[in-house]
């Protein structure tokens, strides 16, 4: 496996099916899966691992208690940033994402905690979506396409 680049990031996620199967996404293109605690179910429940199929055991995962701990730790600049919610002012669409992106992504009932947001509205992206019937979308697909995005240069996009 080779560096990755771009990372995943997970905010104290709920349901074992999307960290599943963003996870089995991480492992296709080879990004490392964060995690940040507390979780709404066990890394070791059979949905985590069916959603994952055989490829959880490949999950390059690194894991923090908080939000604090993982921003102490890495250190991330601002601006290797981007934060997904429903309500960002802007579309995922227009950002050249950098390399070292961190896509960040909160929990499924919540989304992101406030104090994590504050003072990064700029940091702040959304999906589209045409109908005003849906709220919002899953977190797995909501996650799958951005990083597709993200990565369509590298990828030949």
């Amino acid at each position: 496996m080779s560096n990755p680049c771009l990372k995943m990031v997970l905010v104290t996620p709920e349901i074992p099916y999307n960290t599943g199967a963003i996870g089995r996404t991480c492992v296709a293109l080879e990004l490392e899966l964060i995690l940040i605690k507390p979780y709404g179910f066990s890394l070791d429940e059979k949905a985590v691992k069916r959603a994952g199929t055989n490829y959880w055991k490949h999950v390059q995962l690194s894991e923090y208690d908080d939000w604090h701990s993982f921003m102490a730790d890495r250190k991330p600049p601002r601006d290797s940033l981007y934060f997904f919610e429903e309500d960002g002012a802007q579309s995922f669409y227009e950002p050249a994402y950098q390399q070292d992106a961190y896509l960040v992504f909160g929990c499924e009932s919540r989304g992101l905690p406030p104090e994590i947001l504050e003072g990064l509205d700029d940091r702040m992206f959304n999906l589209p979506m045409r109908s005003k019937l849906v709220r919002s979308l899953n977190l797995a697909n909501v996650a799958t396409a951005v990083i597709y995005q993200a990565m369509r240069p590298q990828l030949g996009g």
